[in-house]
């Protein structure tokens, strides 16, 4: 995003000073730039936050190459909401919690300058366990269905092949999931109690994320790291090129 905002302002300039003749004009360009800042900066804070996908960890569900629109106000607002940590405050205003499955932009405790994107899976005081392969919240089974097999692109041939279920969450939520044929680290874990005030969240790209299972560098996620709700699929570049056919303002649930 930096980098698309770093040549809008190089075009900009371009513009200013060989384009633009006299003073009265450059003036008033100026001021439109300052004016379409301000409101850049207000929408991006307070509203939606546009977001790339630069990872495989929520496949097949988001891909690399995917953006997304963010909903800043869902949760409420931490200094994670504002651009570059401009605006230091403790903990979260309008805070309303967060939904079971919801899909979360975070920064991990371990990588506080990273946004990470994942699923909500354990609330505060839940217990989250996976074995071989099967979550459980509160010592009890997720409903696990197989749908068939996935072929991630993204891998060489003798890894691509990767299995695919539709999970449903204690409160109905549905949504696919992916594993590797064999059994991984990842698939076999301690049981981890969420303490107050955090959040459990989860890949659905199962064994390949680096999520709430692994200390470093996520863990447990405190509230004030979430920046926002995951709400929609502006356009990808998935296949190669804008606009890939059905992922096109295709909202999340």
């Amino acid at each position: 995003m930096y980098n698309m905002l770093l040549l809008a302002l190089i075009c900009f300039l371009v513009y200013f000073f060989f384009i633009l003749k006299t003073w009265d004009e450059r003036k008033d360009a100026a001021k439109t730039l300052i004016f379409a800042g301000i409101f850049a900066i207000t929408f991006r804070s307070f509203a939606y936050e546009p977001f790339h996908i630069p990872s495989g960890s929520m496949k097949n569900n988001l891909l690399i190459g995917d953006y997304i629109f963010i909903s800043k106000f869902s949760y409420g607002y931490s200094h994670y909401s504002f651009p570059l940590g401009l605006i230091k405050f403790n903990g979260r205003v309008f805070d309303s919690p967060p939904q079971r499955g919801d899909i979360i932009v975070f920064r991990p405790p371990g990588r506080p300058d990273d946004d990470f994107i994942k699923r909500l899976i354990g609330l505060p005081g839940d217990r989250i366990q996976m074995r071989d392969g099967l979550l459980y919240i509160n010592d009890k089974p997720v409903e696990k269905e197989y749908v068939g097999e996935w072929t991630d692109k993204d891998l060489p041939a003798a890894d691509a092949v990767l299995k695919q279920y539709k999970e449903t969450l204690p409160e109905g939520k549905s949504f696919l999931t992916l594993y590797k044929d064999e059994i991984t680290s990842a698939d076999n874990t301690k049981v981890f109690v969420v303490p107050q005030g955090h959040y459990f969240m989860m890949g659905d790209n199962r064994d390949n994320s680096q999520d709430s299972r692994f200390v470093d560098p996520v863990g447990f996620v405190p509230a004030e790291n979430i920046v926002g709700r995951a709400d929609l699929i502006l356009f990808s570049w998935s296949c190669g090129y804008p606009f890939c056919p059905g992922r096109f303002f295709l909202k999340l649930s």
